[in-house]
């Protein structure tokens, strides 16, 4: 498995060794201690992952995801000591793909990454060509790109295999506990990361979002998108 990992931590330690764990994975690593040296280094070097500290000096982690999704789409897993629920909806709120926290073992952090990567390659090489429309949207699964008429609307990896796979499976209540089994890829993991990426979903792409016309509640089952709305299109 081959990939370029920018780890963002203070803590040049604990940054050496998780560099060590995902060089032997033949990952190529590069470590920054703060934001600011993230942006500056980002700048001339092609990124495919960022692990992510939140407690940096100068600018927090929070506030360079912010400002590092305004533009790009690069997946993002924070790594923090802070564990309390707010940071981690706050860090998936703003953009970031997983959240693991400290202590942890650098294999678990290493598995992480690797269902990543392996996420991003099979949404890369996927063979099949489909347009999935719903309403004004027109859902990409080629180039994996959402837009509304001719505006491209910015989706975090995350965010798009959520609305994909409620596309692909639409009318069908999804239970969130099926979504995170087949969206983060596990049986077990905090639901509320289901909610979190939903709620993000709709301020993106409905008018109303306290009363979605599109991504709305089964009461008691889950979550779906309307097939009433939905239509597929194979290229010709």
């Amino acid at each position: 498995m081959k990939g370029n990992v920018l780890i963002v931590e203070d803590i040049t330690d604990l940054a050496d060794v998780v560099s060590r764990y995902l060089v032997k994975e033949g990952f190529e690593v590069r470590a920054v201690t703060s934001a600011e040296d993230a942006f500056s280094l980002l700048e001339k070097w092609l990124c495919n992952l960022i692990i992510l500290d939140i407690n940096l000096p100068g600018m927090d982690g929070f506030e360079f995801l912010t400002r590092y999704k305004k533009t790009r789409d690069t997946p993002v897993l924070i790594m923090s000591a802070r564990t309390s629920e707010e940071d981690q909806i706050t860090g998936l709120g703003i953009g970031a793909d997983e959240y693991i926290t400290k202590p942890f073992s650098p294999r678990v952090l290493t598995a992480r990454v690797r269902s990543l990567f392996r996420r991003m390659e099979g949404l890369a090489n996927s063979e099949t060509k489909r347009i999935i429309v719903f309403g004004p949207y027109m859902i990409d699964m080629d180039t994996r790109k959402l837009k509304k008429g001719d505006t491209s609307i910015e989706l975090s990896a995350k965010e798009y295999a959520l609305l994909s796979f409620l596309a692909e499976n639409a009318e069908k209540p999804m239970s969130p506990e099926m979504i995170y089994e087949k969206v983060w890829e596990g049986l077990y993991g905090d639901l509320t990361t289901v909610a979190v990426h939903i709620q993000r979903l709709r301020k993106k792409i409905e008018d109303d979002p306290a009363n979605p016309a599109w991504i709305v509640t089964a009461r008691g089952m889950g979550y779906k998108l309307n097939r009433s709305t939905v239509q597929e299109a194979l290229p010709q």
